[in-house]
């Protein structure tokens, strides 16, 4: 019985290790760069392999959200005290309400056996990265500023102003994405296909080291 107990213990143990061996993924693009649209590809080619990390809001939830699922919804008082106790790998404040990105809720996922990602804008990464979270880190980049703009502007869903404001906020990611360090890999989406290759062969160690659902249908 006590050889038995061991056993099981060097199981857990050895599962321990891999889990925490396990890198999770922060990975940032701006809007129409079809980062979006790979993790979709992603999470239906490989099920049970990726799961994103919840983040915390003080916003009210929106009719159909979910505590838990769609974010931790919480009020100031609670996000300042986890601020101030250093519970945040990033947080930033939109329209009056404060969002976050947990260590709570980055662990919960690797305990799940599941590979985490952070989808965080540049501001978020430079703030996680002055941490020592041990990350890797993968930026998603059109083709050219021009291209994003046609891209963009063919859903006909902005103003020239908002436009404008969007792609400068874009030449401003495109721009810390050369300084050496800022990410592991950057790729470059000017062929969805193509990119989406490279970013599976950019993951293949990690989808390997789970057992998800899709294991054995391999890279």
């Amino acid at each position: 019985m006590r050889g038995l107990t061991q056993f099981f213990q060097r199981v857990r143990t050895y599962s321990d290790m891999a889990m925490s061996s396990i890198r999770p993924i922060v990975i940032s693009g701006p809007s129409g760069s079809g980062k979006s649209t790979l993790l979709q590809r992603l999470f239906k080619d490989y099920q049970g392999c990726f799961e994103f990390s919840v983040s915390h809001t003080t916003r009210q939830p929106r009719p159909g959200e979910e505590d838990g699922k769609d974010y931790y919804f919480t009020d100031r008082e609670k996000f300042e005290k986890m601020m101030a106790e250093g519970g945040f790998l990033e947080h930033a404040q939109f329209s009056g309400n404060r969002y976050g990105t947990s260590k709570m809720a980055v662990e919960k996922v690797q305990k799940s056996g599941k590979i985490c990602i952070l989808d965080v804008e540049i501001n978020g990464v430079k703030n996680i990265k002055q941490t020592d979270f041990n990350a890797r880190y993968i930026f998603v980049q059109p083709p050219s500023i021009e291209a994003l703009e046609a891209r963009l502007r063919g859903r006909g869903t902005e103003t020239e102003e908002s436009l404008k404001k969007r792609l400068d906020s874009v030449q401003e990611a495109m721009d810390y994405a050369k300084v050496p360090g800022a990410y592991d890999h950057i790729i470059v989406n000017d062929n969805l296909d193509i990119a989406y290759e490279k970013f599976k062969g950019i993951l293949s160690a990690e989808i390997h080291g789970v057992m998800c659902d899709q294991y054995k249908k391999g890279m």
